[in-house]
This record gives structure tokens, sequence and C-alpha cells, in this order.
């Protein structure tokens, strides 16, 4: 068994692109390879084969590795619920809620989780691809870290560190954390990665020559910026295609705790779809259909929908005929009332809800982690698709005799009576073509053009990066720093 670690000089350096490139490379010449995390902070999260719950991210370099993701791939994930707290999630299950401060003390106990889970994983695999998460140069966090070196150390592994030269400052970024980790810590990194280059790489060459001599650490490589490329991001939300007219304009407001927000991926590359995100104070465009995101703190984005003013938004847009969605957080803003009374997802209270479906959410304790398959039930087609619940809610009330689909028998969702307004608990709904067609068709599409299968679109997306590590980093090297013979590989 070994274990790489793919750091970064900063956040969004590109670590997460990397080590699905080189899962998906290592998958492709018939290698046994497996993602891991050690500690991710996201609200873009994903279930389990064995109802688990992790990063989203890395439950797509399962996929680059032909793998159902597992929640040992990410042992700790910790997702916000304000600015100084979030939800600890251990080996797939609900730890709890803690402040930064007790998380910081926690850690002793969370590198345990980290380990085992480790253990676990490389027992099934030969090889893990291992990312970092942040920089190992935040000192602040060195103590007891278990995201990146801290990590690296105690599992005796080498680290590859990624840096992003279309920031700028990129040999700064290198010499900077090798300057700032300890002694044991720089003699295991044993490479790095230039990421998202443009240009003719000869005048790049003098750059990284000086780095090795400076250094003493070889460059793999450096990669090229990808234009057009499009996969799950683990928290930013994509930028949003350019308006064009005939299109089925979709705006989602970015919700303070908006989570899995990769639902709407499928969307952006739609040729027939105008989707905006609207962020905080910025105007609202006329729209055809205003899609509620998933939330994880559904009672305070309700009150920021409030106080931005989105519900007098919402009345005129249905005034005019448009249509309205909710997803997870979104469909249970879309009720009468959220209680939350034990103060699960932030504080204890009753919100007031849109009113647009009659039906009332309880926040109850038990996460609901589930992977489903189901039909709509629109009246306008059959279509089939499939999703992943993940929400703690209960929804009650006469709106769901009108169910939007059956889940293997189970109504799930709600349809208004005026057919202007639905809702459903399923994440992933618009990832099959065919569905996303019909409900895109309920809201208005009239183009022709096929939506887009995502889950192809992922493979596709996951073999162009495959591709570039074949063509841009030194395969050899990096066989030989794995220990790969020809009878690892097919």
């Amino acid at each position: 068994m070994t274990t790489l670690m793919i750091q970064g000089t900063t956040s969004d350096a590109g670590k997460t692109t990397v080590v699905a490139a080189l899962c998906r490379w290592l998958a492709r010449q018939g290698v046994s390879v497996a993602p891991f995390k050690p500690q991710n902070m996201a609200l873009n999260s994903a279930v389990t084969v064995d109802g688990g719950e992790i990063g989203r991210s890395t439950a797509l370099q399962a996929l680059a590795c032909g793998l159902e993701s597992h929640s040992d791939m990410n042992p700790v994930l910790l997702k916000p619920q304000s600015d100084r707290g979030a939800q600890v999630i251990l080996r797939g299950k609900v730890h709890g809620n803690m402040d930064a401060l007790d998380y910081h003390t926690f850690k002793t106990e969370a590198m345990a989780s980290v380990m085992g889970a480790w253990r676990d994983l490389s027992a099934r695999y030969d090889v893990i691809i291992a990312e970092g998460a942040g920089s190992p140069a935040e000192i602040n966090l060195r103590t007891n870290d278990i995201a990146n070196m801290g990590f690296a150390e105690a599992a005796d592994c080498p680290v590859l560190l990624v840096g992003d030269i279309d920031r700028g400052g990129v040999f700064a970024q290198l010499v900077g954390t090798l300057e700032l980790v300890s002694e044991s810590e720089r003699l295991r990194t044993r490479g790095f990665i230039i990421n998202r280059f443009r240009g003719d790489i000869a005048l790049l060459e003098p750059g990284l020559e000086w780095l090795a001599e400076r250094t003493g650490t070889p460059v793999a490589g450096v990669l090229p910026f990808l234009h057009g490329l499009v996969i799950d991001a683990e928290d930013s939300v994509g930028t949003s295609g350019d308006s064009d007219a005939g299109a089925l304009n979709v705006i989602v407001p970015v919700l303070p705790r908006i989570s899995n927000h990769n639902d709407f991926d499928p969307l952006r590359l739609h040729a027939g779809v105008n989707l905006q995100f609207i962020g905080p104070d910025q105007p609202v465009p006329p729209a055809d259909l205003i899609i509620l995101p998933g939330s994880k703190s559904t009672c305070h984005d309700l009150q920021w929908l409030k106080t931005q003013g989105w519900p007098e938004v919402i009345r005129k847009h249905l005034r005019y005929g448009g249509k309205v969605f909710g997803i997870c957080g979104g469909f249970q803003m879309l009720g009468r009332d959220v209680l939350d009374p034990d103060g699960l997802e932030g504080a204890a209270g009753i919100s007031e809800g849109l009113g647009l479906l009659d039906m009332t959410t309880r926040m109850v304790a038990g996460k609901q982690l589930k992977k489903v398959a189901g039909v709509f039930n629109l009246g306008t087609g059959t279509s089939r698709f499939t999703g992943y619940e993940m929400h703690n809610g209960v929804t009650t009330g006469p709106a769901l005799e009108r169910p939007l689909a059956m889940l293997d028998g189970t109504p799930d969702g709600a349809v208004s009576n005026d057919d202007q307004v639905m809702g459903s608990y399923v994440h992933g709904i618009f990832d099959e073509a065919e569905a996303a067609t019909e409900l895109l068709q309920w809201a208005g599409l009239r183009r022709q053009g096929q939506a887009v299968d995502y889950t192809a679109h992922r493979l596709q997306q996951l073999d162009r990066l495959a591709d570039v590590v074949e063509e841009c980093l030194d395969t050899d090297w990096l066989n030989r720093l794995l220990g790969l013979t020809r009878d690892h590989q097919g």
C-alpha cells in the first residue's frame, strides 16, 4: 500500500482537481486506487454507499477511481452553521455541533477517526491519493493538525505541493510554504506541481530551473489552464452562462448557508438555459424559473431571503406566470412554517415560511441520508431519476397530497394546485437528461436541445484531466514515487 498526499499553497490552488486527475490516470492503468481527504470543510456533500456523508469533491474523486463513495474516504467533514460553528461529521455520521475553539480541542479525538479510516481504506486498495485542506503553512492551525502535514507525518507519506500560477506569485507561494513548514515536513515534500498555466511553457522554464535549484525539490510538471472545465466544486459557486435570447432564464439566490449548489451544474451546461446566481444586494432580473437551493441552516437563510426582499420578488414573479422550485431546504422554505425547537440547525425557534405550499416542517434529530430512485408524478411524462436525500426536517401538510414524485413507492415533494410552485427533498434531480428536460419543460423550456447527462459529463471531464496528467506531468517519476511496477498497472 502506498499513500501520496497532494497539498496546496492556498485554498483553491487546484488540490481537488489534481487528486481527481491522478486518481483517473491511475485507474485507467488498472491500479487499485482510492481518494482520501482527512478533513474537509464544505457545505457540498454526498451520500455514500454505506449510508454516510462525505464532501462532494471526494465523491467525485471516487467516481474518477470507478468506485462508489464510502465514508472512509472523508472521515471528518465540517459543515459550517455560522461564522464560528459547524456540524461535525465523523466517518459519515453526525457527531454534534461545535464552535471553532471546541473543535480545535477535539482534534486529537478526530485524528483517531482519520487514522482508523485511512488504515481501513488502505487495507482495501493499493494506492491512496490523499488531499490536504487549505495550506500546510497556516501557522495558527498547525497545533494538532489533521488536515495537512499532521496527517502526512502520521501516515509517513510523501507530499506533492500544488501552486496556482494563474493567481500570480507562484514561486513565492511554493518557496514561502517550504520556509514555513518543519524540516521533516520539508523533506517529505517530494515535488511541485504548477497549476493553471497559460502561455508558452518556454517562458516559464527559467523559473522552474531556479525553483528546483533554490529548494532542491523537483517540479513534477506544469498543468495548463483548462478552459470550459466544469466538475463538482468543493465550495465556490460556479459562474453562470451568458444571457442568450430565447433561453429559459433561471435564477438562484446564493443563500449564506447554501448547500449542494452542484445541483445546478447540469443547468449551467444546458444550451437552452441561462442560469444566474444572485448574491446579496444584487438586483434580481426577470426570470422564467426561481429555484430555492438547499441550505445548511434553513431558518437562518429564510430570514436572509426576507431581509433581501425575495418574498415580494417571488410574489411578483408568480403574478406574471413564473414558476418556483425548491430543493431540500428550499422546499422547506416554501411552506407555512419551519420549526426548529431543539436548535438543530441554529437558534431554536419557529420561522414563518413563504406560504406558497400548505405544509409545515419540523426539524428532528437523525439526519435522513439515503440514495433514492423515483419517477415524476407530473402527468406530462414518466421520467425516472436518481439522487439522494440529506436533511433533518420532517414535512407534513395537505400540500403533500399532490406529490412531485414517487420514490420506490413513497411520495416525495409537492406541487401547488395552480401548478406554479413545487419542490422536492431530492438532490441531484437535474443530473439525468430525461428528468431535467421534463422539469425544465414544466418551467417553460421551449427551445430544442438535449439536456446534459451529468454523470457522463463528469466522466468525460475526468478523462480530460487524466489526459493532461499523461501529457504534462513526469509520469515515470510519479510511478517511481508511488512504487508502481508493471504488475500493478493492469
